[in-house]
């Protein structure tokens, strides 16, 4: 039952990723080694969005603050520290959500579904900042 529920969960979290690509480990799931192969799809997937997420950002802070090397140093500095901080609560979180499985397959297959979805909630945030006007 267990097994089903990351299943699901999996499933979820990859709708956007299987879609950007031909095939991918999401195409019909059925077993828990397909649901493990997925999950850790899902977790490269997400994590190399975050990467491109934040490097959009710093350029965009770049762009938005051209001709002002302090502000952007310390912006940047700013963003290094909080994305820092960020991957620490993201991955001691998902320890706390992972914690009554035991090690194996199905303990990792939970523990990159989680990771992958906060990974992908903190892309779409990044994607927010730096838009606003520096008057």
């Amino acid at each position: 039952m267990r097994s089903m529920v990351w299943l699901v969960l999996a499933t979820l979290a990859l709708g956007a990723h299987a879609s950007e690509e031909d095939s991918t480990p999401c195409d019909n799931v059925e077993t828990d080694q397909q649901n493990y192969d997925c999950a850790l799809f899902s977790r490269t997937t997400a994590e190399r969005e975050l990467d491109a997420a934040f490097a959009d950002l710093l350029e965009r802070i770049k762009e938005q603050y051209a001709g002002q090397e302090a502000k952007i140093s310390d912006l940047s500095k700013r963003l290094n520290s909080a994305e820092t901080l960020w991957k620490q609560v993201r991955d001691a979180d998902c320890k706390v959500e992972t914690f009554d499985l035991t090690p194996g397959k199905p303990f990792d297959a939970a523990l990159n579904t989680c990771l992958a979805q906060r990974s992908d909630d903190r892309s779409e945030y990044l994607q927010t900042l730096g838009l606003q006007s520096s008057d």
